[in-house]
């Protein structure tokens, strides 16, 4: 029990736990911009664009409410609220491009600061005096077809006299 305890104080007291907090203000805060964004500026302006439907008020009507001779209602309405979950949609759409826009920032000005922190360390760095490489090697000339034609003809010659012997 005590090394579950430390293996849990490690984790909450590292400094990635603070970072991930901030992470989750900063994503609520993001949230509620973009449910502003949506709800406040899109989607009234695709109901503009569609003929002014109301995205929001889209539903299917399963089952009607039920109302008691006062006016009160007995049994809500049950609905699938689809103009809702089109509204989701798009909220969704605009936190995946916002969240790829902002690591495609993030990879970008990381390979920019590496490659500029590489140019000036190669500026700073002294210059080792290494040896050039020494060359490989020639390889070996094949042989011209009169040594072949030549090593051929002398096989043969020995060939002939190994049978006539």
């Amino acid at each position: 029990m005590k090394k579950i305890i430390d293996e849990f104080k490690k984790f909450a007291f590292k400094g990635n736990i603070v970072d991930m907090a901030i992470g989750i203000i900063i994503g609520t805060a993001f949230t509620a911009i973009i449910n502003s964004l949506v709800g406040d500026i899109l989607m009234p302006l695709i109901s503009t664009a569609t003929a002014g439907i109301h995205y929001e008020d889209l539903k299917i009507i399963l089952q009607n409410a039920v109302y008691n001779e006062a006016g009160e209602i007995i049994t809500p309405e049950v609905v699938i609220l689809y103009g809702k979950f089109i509204q989701n949609i798009i909220y969704f759409l605009i936190v995946a491009i916002s969240c790829f826009i902002a690591i495609k920032l993030i990879n970008n000005s990381s390979n920019k600061a590496k490659h500029h922190t590489n140019k000036i360390m190669n500026k700073i760095k002294p210059k080792k005096n290494e040896p050039e490489p020494e060359p490989e090697p020639e390889a070996p000339k094949p042989p011209t077809q009169e040594e072949l034609l030549t090593e051929i003809r002398d096989l043969l010659k020995a060939n002939n006299n190994n049978i006539n012997k």
